[in-house]
């Protein structure tokens, strides 16, 4: 169970902090609880309001600081998924988006940056869809690791680059 000022990634919303937790004094079963999460960074005037015990909401803590840590050390690592179908890709792409997961956007933003910086060698572009995609991967990432790394969204990028042990670009 969560607590009260957790972050946590809700949803295709990102990441959100727990403001409360309490009984819907509207409700006939007062035995429920309910989180209710603030936006960090996207519509700071929404308000979102879930019972606590309901499986099938997509929730997640946010990494801690050596987890992201972690992570960042491994992206030298981490094999890339492109994929030529364009179609095949798109779904497989979607589908990683899906499961709000650290690892699988950091596999998105450096499968989709290596080909782009490919892709322009030869004068061409990314797809309209790939570019979304590496963009919406990004962002969920930088807003993520901003907080387990306690600084803004915009440093992630060159935080990133500072500490991995080898250039991305070397492979």
């Amino acid at each position: 169970m969560f607590k009260v000022n957790d972050y946590v990634v809700y949803g295709s919303t990102g990441i959100c902090q727990i403001t409360d937790i309490r009984k819907d004094e509207y409700s006939s079963n007062d035995e429920t609880e309910y989180y209710i999460l603030k936006p960090v960074y996207n519509d700071k005037n929404m308000t979102i309001k879930f019972p606590v015990n309901n499986p099938n909401i997509a929730i997640r803590p946010i990494l801690t600081k050596d987890e992201a840590l972690s992570l960042i050390m491994a992206i030298p690592e981490m094999e890339t998924i492109w994929i030529d179908d364009n179609r095949e890709r798109s779904k497989l792409f979607k589908a990683i988006l899906k499961t709000r997961k650290s690892e699988g956007w950091v596999k998105l933003v450096k499968t989709l940056y290596l080909e782009k910086d490919a892709t322009s060698e030869m004068g061409k572009t990314l797809t309209k869809t790939d570019e979304d995609i590496m963009n919406i991967a990004e962002k969920h990432l930088n807003e993520e690791l901003s907080i387990a790394l306690n600084i803004s969204p915009d440093e992630v990028e060159s935080y990133i680059l500072e500490h991995i042990p080898d250039n991305m670009e070397s492979e």
